[in-house]
């Protein structure tokens, strides 16, 4: 498009009046095309084969076949004109022409340079997006394959306590965790699902958790009976539930275990709170990597659209994490 409208520029001067073509060719056009082919000839060659590795060589051929044009385009204007360059009049010594014309040249041979290397930098660009993409995609899976098993060791630790005082309990979380379980092999394995299956999810993880409870531990739900329809990454809540069941519940001592869920908008905000247990070092009923590992996955995944807060208050250990999904 550029070079239409340079090639039939000095014609829009000439309306109304008679063209002199053979002007016009002289002045403009063979000028045109001396650097239409300066230009491709760097952009298509001279730049990707010698620019980066042979400079000198690069340099050398630009030389000469700048030369080259500066000496032919000479050659034409006295082939089109020999009686104008024959009169006498004040004209500038050739040197001083071939000068000027070599300095012409030099600039489609500079853009041609600025554009390639824009290209490459672009590319660069591109392939460093797609390789930090690869390792965001590979960091999500190891996060999730490191989840599943923590998640999969507590439900299995729940259950092993139960064995012993109340098998059929035991038979029915067994059952319970078969369903939890296809869900994770089926519903995990994508980058999102919608808000109604994962509240789903958690409140069978919720019931199957509370079978080994005894009546000195109260847990309380508060979700959403109406769900709007958003998505949101799997088995994103999940470690905050384990976490509450891991460090809520005393075998002697009265505790709270709540969860709550509100929906404004395009806003979630999932609080968890618990009784504070803490668990000693020689406690090994999970290995602990439950709230890094949602932190990590909330930093890639739901980069500046999300907040995490934890802190204990009156003996009580609040969890909160809003999230927006759009």
């Amino acid at each position: 498009m550029i070079w239409l409208v340079l090639f039939f520029l000095p014609t829009a001067f000439t309306i109304g009046s008679e063209t002199d073509w053979n002007g016009i060719f002289r002045h403009f056009w063979l000028q045109l095309i001396f650097l239409a082919v300066i230009f491709y000839v760097n952009y298509f060659v001279l730049v990707k084969r010698f620019f980066d590795n042979r400079k000198l060589w690069f340099f050398i051929f630009n030389f000469l076949l700048l030369i080259i044009l500066v000496i032919l385009k000479s050659q034409i204007f006295e082939w089109l004109e020999p009686q104008r360059l024959k009169m006498p009049r004040r004209r500038p010594p050739d040197g001083i022409r071939y000068f000027f014309d070599f300095l012409i040249y030099l600039i489609p041979v500079a853009f041609s340079i600025a554009i390639n290397a824009s290209k490459r930098m672009q590319k660069a660009e591109e392939m460093k997006i797609e390789a930090d993409n690869i390792k965001l995609q590979s960091e999500l899976k190891h996060l999730k394959y490191q989840l599943q098993p923590h998640f999969f060791f507590n439900s299995l630790n729940n259950i092993y306590a139960l064995i012993d005082f109340d098998s059929e309990k035991a038979k029915q979380s067994v059952h319970s965790l078969s369903k939890l379980m296809r869900h994770l092999l089926y519903k995990t394995d994508v980058d999102k699902i919608s808000l109604s299956e994962e509240i789903d999810f958690l409140n069978k993880y919720i019931d199957l958790m509370s079978v080994r409870l005894n009546d000195k531990t109260k847990v309380y739900t508060n979700f959403p009976t109406k769900i709007p329809n958003l998505e949101v990454a799997p088995l994103l809540f999940i470690s905050i539930v384990e976490n509450a069941f891991k460090h809520g519940v005393s075998a002697t001592q009265h505790s709270d275990i709540s969860f709550k869920m509100e929906i404004f908008d395009n806003e979630i905000q999932f609080t968890a709170s618990n009784s504070n247990f803490p668990k000693t070092d020689t406690d090994k009923s999970g290995s602990g990597i439950g709230v890094e590992n949602l932190q990590k996955r909330l930093n890639l995944l739901y980069p500046e659209k999300h907040e995490f807060h934890s802190c204990l208050n009156d003996g009580m250990y609040i969890a909160e994490v809003k999230l927006k999904t759009k």
